[in-house]
């Protein structure tokens, strides 16, 4: 290969920009790089895009309705496909420190293919996993 890719950010489509970004930014602790201009809409005040990070964890939130055509409701939760992995140097810990801040999640675990894990719903569906890699599971 004639170049060596950096990093990739995914871009998710989120439903309500500023409760996905409480969850983001507030319980998870992601911080804005960069966001689109702030609109104000029937809905409130926010941008439809955004960038966050969080160490070197990185993904982008986009509305999924342009300003004032978003529904009052969503037409229904559904899982997602995809499925968001976390390293974390200490999976225990990154559990404490999350259910401190209001996450609610089941107890990390040892996964049957040996990654230290727990899993969470972000408020669109997506799943995201905290992992430990296997040499540092006790």
């Amino acid at each position: 290969m004639s170049f060596s890719p950096l990093s990739l950010t995914p871009l998710i489509g989120v439903f309500d920009m500023p409760r996905s970004l409480s969850f983001y930014r507030d319980t998870l602790g992601f911080t804005v790089v960069s966001a689109s201009p702030e609109v104000e809409t029937a809905e409130g005040r926010f941008s439809h895009w955004m960038w966050l990070r969080f160490g070197q964890a990185e993904i982008m939130l986009n509305t999924q309705y342009d300003s004032n055509e978003r529904p009052p409701t969503p037409s229904e939760k559904t899982p997602r496909d995809a499925v968001f992995y976390v390293g974390c140097s200490d999976v225990e810990q990154a559990y404490k420190e999350l259910t401190k801040r209001g996450l609610q999640a089941q107890s990390p675990k040892v996964a049957p293919y040996g990654l230290k894990i727990f899993s969470v719903e972000d408020p669109d569906g997506y799943t995201i996993v905290f992992q430990e890699a296997p040499s540092q599971v006790v």
